[in-house]
């Protein structure tokens, strides 16, 4: 036993010895600089410089101490492995036994504070994987959405591609892009980091070896960060479905983009209750940050809603049982593909459902006749809901609208565009999908995108303001089919309701049923056939 036990150390030794020479190779060469402190720059694919950071002071003298230390214990460790030799071979016996059973334990006390010291290392990004981008340079030369300047980074997992980019001088958003330059086709931006809080030219992306990925201002003032400091992050991954991962030595994921959406679901990404529970469009093609539209997951169903200044509480512009589940309370849904068949000829783009975390079932968006796994899901600056699907077999015209819910004619299930707040910006009249008048005072003119809401008067709520209207007869506000409005109401009673609501614009009457429904935002007006139903606008 004590010849084993000697052994043991003795490996014990040398494999500490060993780890110490490991962790003196890590060192910085002195002679060439090719690790250590020195950072080393190369020119990114845009342009974005690349610092590919070795260690920094701080992981060095870690490094140092540790090996110091396993030298140190190697070497107690093989006196006492000489020591146990000779009490073993006293001539009592007794003796040597209890120089055996102490020197037991103090090897054991040693090697686990070992094992905990080196374990501690284990947990931190090594060196190697760190890295540092700096916003600089020349801009990407292919076509961009949002007709964007970029600079792509070396973080790369085709089709996607982390990139710096700006639709306005001097205002960057770190953000991840979809789509091959061979394919020349457009390619989009499918989730935003520092989204309505940009950065400017000299920014920096950081993930050092505390696993925390940092995008500094070039004043150095951080504009968003994952937070993932101390958190045993060992590593960073783009994934081949979009997904930016930081993970632990197990695998485990500490933090992932898919948890954290902008306007845009890809395949495989989801909305939780307890976690990212919506998408929301930006203001515009120019203005990325959060803007008025929202695609939410509550109780049993997805719905659509818009809010404004306006309103206290946003307003529901699309809900349907095809977007829910009467199986129970809703814990996740998934926008997945998967192939129809074995032959997977073609791909269905679904919503998976998950009530108690158990798939209670789908519904099927649309149908493409190739591998659409490749798509992604996008809330629209106008409020549109489309799924536009990538095709990477094809050098040009990659991309394809495979699903677009306000469309009579190409939607699966589809609705019209007049159902659609902003189909005609601010203010108009839509017909058969077209904006066809712009109501004023004085009858409809042709419409055009600088038809706008009269501006209204001062106004104190409760009281009887002096406010005036114009009549829009056979139209129909875009929430008419999720709120009818209150009644039964006289038209008096419902124009007065109107003038002492400060958030009123207008009203909506139908004779037929005297329902009275007050617009706290006017938008897209819907032609319809009934002449009963009018419009009454404030000025």
């Amino acid at each position: 036993m004590a010849m084993s036990r000697t052994i043991f150390v003795l490996l014990i030794s040398i494999t500490l010895i060993a780890v110490f020479v490991a962790a003196y190779n890590d060192a910085p060469d002195s002679a060439t600089g090719s690790k250590g402190t020195g950072d080393h720059t190369k020119k990114g694919s845009g342009g974005a410089i690349i610092y590919a950071s070795g260690m920094t002071a701080m992981s060095l003298m870690m490094a140092i101490t540790r090996a110091i230390f396993v030298l140190i214990m190697s070497f107690a460790l093989i006196a006492m492995c000489a020591a146990q030799y000779e009490s073993t071979t006293d001539g009592t016996g007794s003796k040597g036994t209890e120089k055996v059973s102490g020197g037991a334990i103090v090897h054991a006390s040693i090697i686990t504070a070992m094992v905990a010291l080196l374990g501690g290392a284990e947990s931190a990004v090594p060196s190697s994987k760190t890295f540092k981008f700096i916003n600089q340079g020349d801009f990407g030369d292919y076509i961009v959405e949002y007709d964007a300047n970029y600079r792509a980074l070396d973080l790369f997992s085709s089709p996607f591609q982390l990139c710096f980019y700006n639709t306005t001088p001097n205002a960057f958003t770190l953000a991840l892009r979809m789509g091959l330059v061979r394919s020349e086709s457009i390619m989009r931006w499918v989730w935003d980091a520092n989204r309505g809080n940009p950065v400017r030219e000299n920014a920096t992306l950081t993930f050092g070896t505390d696993g925390n990925l940092v995008l500094s201002d070039a004043d150095g003032q951080i504009a968003w960060q994952t937070g993932t400091a101390n958190k045993d992050v060992v590593g960073l991954n783009l994934l081949s479905n979009g997904n930016i991962v930081l993970y632990d030595k197990s695998g485990k994921y500490i933090w992932q983009s898919f948890e954290h959406p902008s306007d845009t679901l890809l395949v495989g990404q989801g909305l939780r209750p307890n976690g990212p529970n919506r998408i929301t469009s930006r203001v515009s093609d120019v203005d990325g940050s959060e803007g008025p539209y929202s695609f939410v997951l509550e109780k049993s169903r997805l719905n659509l809603y818009l809010k404004s200044k306006n309103l206290k509480k946003p307003l529901l512009y699309y809900t349907s049982d095809w977007f829910g589940t009467s199986q129970g309370v809703l814990t996740q849904v998934l926008f997945n593909a998967t192939p129809e068949s074995e032959e997977a000829y073609a791909y269905e783009l679904t919503f998976e459902f998950f009530v108690a975390n158990s798939s209670t079932g789908t519904s099927i968006l649309t149908r493409p006749k190739y591998n659409s796994t490749l798509s992604l899901l996008r809330l629209g600056f106008d409020g549109s809901l489309k799924v536009y699907t990538y095709y990477d077999k094809v050098s040009h015209g990659a991309w394809e609208v495979t699903f677009s819910l306000f469309d009579l004619i190409n939607g699966n299930n589809g609705v019209s565009q007049c159902k659609l707040p902003s189909r005609c910006g601010s203010f108009g009249v839509c017909e058969d999908e077209q904006c066809v008048a712009c109501p004023t005072a004085n009858g409809l003119l042709g419409w055009s995108k600088n038809c706008a809401p009269p501006t209204l008067r001062k106004c104190d709520n409760g009281k009887a303001n002096k406010v005036d209207y114009f009549k829009v007869v056979g139209v129909e506000h875009f929430m008419d089919d999720y709120n009818k409005g209150e009644g039964s109401l006289e038209l008096d009673e419902c124009r007065s309701k109107c003038s002492k609501d400060c958030q009123c614009l207008g009203f909506f009457y139908k004779q037929e049923s005297s329902k009275c429904l007050l617009a706290p935002v006017l938008g897209t007006l819907n032609k319809v056939a009934n002449t009963s139903h009018v419009a009454y606008i404030k000025v």
